[in-house]
């Protein structure tokens, strides 16, 4: 880490508190990293750490237990440690889940507790009181008045018998949506006010548990309730309600003039310990001011600001060029924090097991709103595959922005669904389920890593009452508390059932790597036993499976937009003019530059000329991941570029039909490069960071970077469709139903802070993911349940993209590799008619609608290699295949071919495909002894094609279009076929097709768990064919 000096402190209070708490539901953080958190608060000039894992052993679940003399070793040397540089190590205990309050033996439990860490050297404590029933048992109703004076009197008698050390209590009641009825009028925040010593600070998280901003106002409000200042409990950066996002943006919404109205600060920031870098850098710079940067542009339009664009993202406010020390500006703040945070990056360190986080169970249910007195930190996503609701029907309120619920079951798509689709099915809104939590962990046995303990129940339950019906409209800005659904477990944060394939013991190891998780669990699993039967002769494509052999498994641009060699863009008549590095701007050069180009200097150059420096992590690669990962309520810069030039390309996709106007079509030309420069870029991001030698960090970055960028690769693969312009003039008829971040009411609802943050899950990539034209469930987002997160070897995504003449061999080899229920089927064809089943089963397609065929391609994940990033100028339709890696041709792993209507499709090859292969295989072949009976189906299908049985009339009637997909199953990016199938049906859809079928054999088990798991289900079977279909 570089050293640089703390900022002048002579804007500080003395006596004010500035820290980090380490309050957060999951893994807890090591003890190695405790350590290395106080070096970096001395540094920064922050003075105090709170020690509230609440899924540590014995903080919260089983906080009656005493420290064992290990324990109790690791507890005092942090403690030690901690005092050793000046950092205040505050000990906090959770005991509100099952405390009897007035039970004498119960106090006498926590009294002995606490007098044992202050035995290791502690002096600052705290009680938290957060995230539980705020109902007393019947012994203590007994004897309280309420429930705030149950918690005042142990409170208070705890604080006394200590000797009154520096103390800090969170209440129930810890924020303004939670005090009951309001804030003024809440009796349980009063009387903590008027009975609770005044030498103990309450915790306060502000208006909402994740509070966008602070204002005076509010600050004020609370302090005139508690009689005193507040210390702020500040989650926003907190990351342990939502798996899919983690925020690297810096400290904002908080100006520093509030620093004399409170008591102190401390940020409870994300799960993962390196990332927190910027959150806690940040906060530090911030409480060494007394001044916000001047805002000039908070009240102008979005509209307006689109049009002031600055660098490659939205403007943002103007600033001065100069400010001084005592001034804070946010973007000011995340630059230096990135140069503290880059040499981190090279530091050797080994990379720690997944990050858990909370783990409900898996049954589908509705969102459903949560009241109050439950744990809102929590991770639920609900699981429904519903098809979100148009919003052009529904008019929008003349005030007040709603948000059906429908739509909000729409949110979580960026999730899991381990739950077999159908293809209509709707959720009642009262749904019922059995949430687990947490396996048991300590940190304080190992002083780099966190013990499991699957063997001792944990108490605490993500979440209580589910029987909450749903109203069908809900008003945005008067939500008083988050709408959750249950989440399934995560690919990358599935709770840790077994490590390296076998059961954990009761005192196993989150072990320090990806790889070691679930390594066993990577390929579909399916019925390995052997089976013999006759090839059926299917009137659709089909796989060839007599007997089943388990196979084995085994230059970037100068420019943001560079320069066109074709039309120019100076006849694009545009809300915007761009500088030649691609930043949107309306000023000349000599104007006052707005506050994010003050801070973000970029010089864009081609660092892939420099070899010893093309694989190493820059700061602007760091600006660029805090960008795509920025604040619960704010995307970055760079992100809402991406979100906006996709929007428009997709809307304005009619403009590249030949008979589109040439303006449109160079800006749509324009638009893409720049947004194939920015995915680009994200991937190269992916590498570099792969190659860096802190594993450690990598490890933690990795899962939400790894979901971007396939997120991007997927976005890529179908603007690169459009390109092609296979489509209809009326496109954009079929284009629209999503619920995104375009439609009506969206962005104001996520940017207003009117919501929490997990109303909105999934972040900028479901953002993204959401404009795919597709209605369908979260079944098809990502990669078939048994997969893993690839291993930490696998840099980025593997790529899809449409297909091309010049892959037809590779695509028949896959054909001939896969046919037999995903196996080989060499062996049952004749070294001259080999080409039998690709001529059957694929080559109609790739003959008869080669628009509407798509491939997966592997570029041999070459880390070393910057070409491959290279975008190419030109206007032409240069086929991506013809790209080389290292020399190498990337090679195709998969594909997936449709035709928009079957009964045509079938009509068509009998007219255009049928003869010749009548020809390319007379009927006298069959004859011959060498053939099998596989190969004997396949000519017999060509010469009785005519008199084949097709589809039942129920299945092409609801599903008209037909589709076929093989993937080799060694490969190292599982999620791939769930891309490569979302972006050929979005091509359908985008035809104005909506339901889709495929025909298999009743005995490929191995091809109906693939496409099952891939949102298909079985409609029909009849005479050894099976078809399966979906909707979307």
């Amino acid at each position: 880490m570089t050293e640089s000096s703390v900022d002048d402190g002579d804007f500080r209070r003395k006596d004010f508190i500035c820290g980090v708490v380490e309050g957060f539901y999951g893994r807890p953080w090591t003890t190695e990293q405790r350590k290395d958190l106080f070096i970096k608060l001395k540094k920064w000039g922050m003075d105090m750490y709170v020690y509230a894992p609440k899924d540590d052993y014995k903080h919260r679940a089983y906080w009656r237990e005493l420290y064992t003399v290990e324990e109790a070793e690791h507890l005092t040397s942090l403690i030690s440690e901690a005092k050793a540089q000046g950092i205040t190590f505050c000990y906090a205990l959770s005991p509100g889940l099952d405390i009897t309050y007035s039970s004498q033996k119960e106090i006498t439990t926590l009294k002995r507790k606490l007098e044992q860490v202050s035995q290791f050297g502690c002096m600052c404590f705290s009680l938290l009181f957060d995230d539980i029933e705020p109902e007393m048992s019947e012994a203590d109703k007994q004897i309280f008045q309420s429930f705030a004076h149950a918690q005042v009197s142990v409170t208070n008698e705890i604080h006394q018998h200590l000797g009154c050390p520096r103390f800090l209590l969170c209440p129930t009641q810890y924020c303004s949506t939670r005090a009951v009825p309001t804030v003024n009028n809440s009796e349980y925040l009063n009387t903590l006010g008027t009975k609770l010593s005044q030498e103990i600070d309450i915790m306060w998280t502000g208006p909402k548990v994740i509070s966008k901003t602070l204002t005076t106002e509010c600050i004020e409000e609370i302090t005139q309730v508690l009689r005193r200042p507040p210390v702020i409990w500040d989650n926003l950066h907190a990351n342990d309600y939502d798996q899919k996002r983690i925020f690297l943006g810096p400290y904002c919404g908080r100006s520093p003039e509030l620093i004399p109205l409170l008591r102190g600060v401390l940020t409870n920031p994300n799960c993962e310990y390196n990332a927190n870098m910027i959150a806690i850098r940040t906060l530090a710079h911030w409480a060494s001011c007394s001044l916000d940067a001047p805002t000039h542009n908070e009240a102008v339009s979005w509209d307006i600001k689109l049009e002031r664009e600055s660098e490659q993202g939205v403007c943002e406010d103007d600033v001065p060029l100069t400010l001084a020390k005592h001034v804070y500006h946010h973007r000011q703040a995340l630059r230096q924090a990135i140069n503290e945070w880059l040499p981190e990056f090279s530091i050797p360190k080994t990379a720690q097991g997944p990050v858990i986080k909370p783990q409900p169970t898996v049954p589908p249910v509705a969102i459903i709103p949560i009241v109050p007195s439950v744990n809102t930190c929590m991770s639920l996503v609900s699981t429904t595959t519903t098809a979100t609701t148009s919003t052009t029907d529904r008019p929008a309120p003349p005030a007040i922005p709603t948000v059906t619920t429908t739509h909000l079951q729409g949110l979580p798509d960026m999730c899991h669904s381990h739950v077999t689709p159908s293809l209509s099915t709707t959720m009642s809104p009262t749904e019922t389920f059995n949430p687990v939590s947490n396996p048991v962990m300590n940190s304080l046995v190992s002083p780099t890593k966190v013990i499991l303990n699957e063997s001792i129940p944990n108490p605490i339950i993500p979440m209580a009452n589910s029987n909450v019906s749903v109203p069908s409209e809900i008003p945005v800005s008067t939500l008083p508390v988050p709408i959750l659904g249950l989440k399934t477990i995560d690919d990358k944060d599935e709770t840790m059932d077994k490590l390296d394939g076998n059961e954990l013991s009761n005192d196993s190891v989150l072990e320090t790597s990806f790889m070691d998780v679930r390594k066993d669990e990577e390929q579909i699993i399916v019925d390995d036993e052997e089976r013999n039967g006759e090839m059926s002769v299917g009137d659709t494509p089909q796989t060839l499976s007599p007997s089943r052999v388990v196979p084995e498994v085994g230059l970037e641009p100068l420019d943001v937009d560079p320069p066109s060699t074709n039309a120019t863009d100076s006849d694009v008549i545009m809300n915007d003019t761009y500088s030649e590095n691609g930043s949107m701007q309306v000023e000349p050069s000599s104007s006052p530059l707005s506050g994010d180009m003050m801070v973000e200097q970029n010089d864009v150059t081609d660092e892939s000329s420099d070899p010893l420096n093309a694989n190493q992590l820059t700061e602007d690669d760091l600006l660029l991941l805090c960008d795509l990962f920025y604040l619960p309520f704010e995307h970055g810069s760079r992100g809402l570029r991406m979100l906006h030039d996709f929007h428009w390309l997709t809307t304005h996709a009619a403009s590249i039909l030949p008979r589109g106007s040439k303006p449109e079509t160079s800006e749509w030309r324009r638009r893409h490069r720049r947004f194939t420069w920015w995915a680009h870029r994200s991937r190269r991001l992916a590498r570099r960071l792969s190659l860096a030698a802190n594993k450690e960090l990598h490890a933690e970055l990795r899962p939400y970077l790894w979901d971007l960028c396939a997120v991007l690769a997927l976005l890529s693969a179908f603007l690169k469709w459009l390109e092609l312009g296979k489509f209809p003039p009326n496109i954009a008829t079929f284009m629209q139903g999503s619920y995104t971040w375009f439609s009506k009411g969206w962005r104001e609802a996520f940017e207003s802070g009117a919501q929490e943050p997990w109303v909105f899950r999934g972040g900028l990539a479901a953002d993204l993911r959401r404009l795919v034209p597709l209605d369908c469930g979260p079944d098809l987002r990502h990669s078939l349940p048994n997969a893993v997160l690839p291993p930490l070897l696998c840099t980025a995504p593997q790529t899809v993209r449409p297909y091309t003449p010049r892959d037809e061999a590779q695509v028949c080899m896959i054909c001939h590799k896969t046919c037999r229920d995903g196996g080989d089927c060499s062996d049952l064809f004749p070294s001259d008619l080999q080409s039998l089943p690709a001529d059957r089963l694929v080559m109609p397609f790739l003959t008869l609608t080669p628009e509407l065929c798509m491939v997966i391609e592997d570029d041999g994940d070459c880390p070393s290699d910057d070409n491959g990033d290279v975008e190419d100028d030109s206007e032409g339709d240069k086929p991506e295949s013809s790209n080389k890696v290292n020399g190498n041709k990337p090679e195709i792993i998969g594909y997936a071919c449709a035709a928009l209507n079957s009964k045509e499709f079938y009509k068509k090859q009998e007219i255009a495909w049928i003869p010749e292969m009548c020809i390319k295989y007379p009927e006298e072949l069959i004859q011959r002894d060498d053939l099998s009976q596989a190969a004997s189906d396949c000519i017999r299908h060509f010469h009785q094609f005519s008199t084949l049985e097709r589809a039942p009339e129920s299945v092409s009637a609801s599903h008209p279009a037909l589709l076929t997909c093989c993937v080799l199953r060694a490969t190292r990016d599982p999620h791939a076929p769930a891309r490569l199938l979302t972006c050929l049906l979005a091509a359908l859809r985008a035809n104005g097709a909506n339901g889709v079928h495929a025909c298999i054999n009743s005995t490929d088990h191995y091809l109906l768990q693939f496409y099952n798991k891939l949102g298909f289900v079985e409609l029909s079977r009849e005479n050894g064919r099976v078809y399966l279909a979906r909707s979307f």
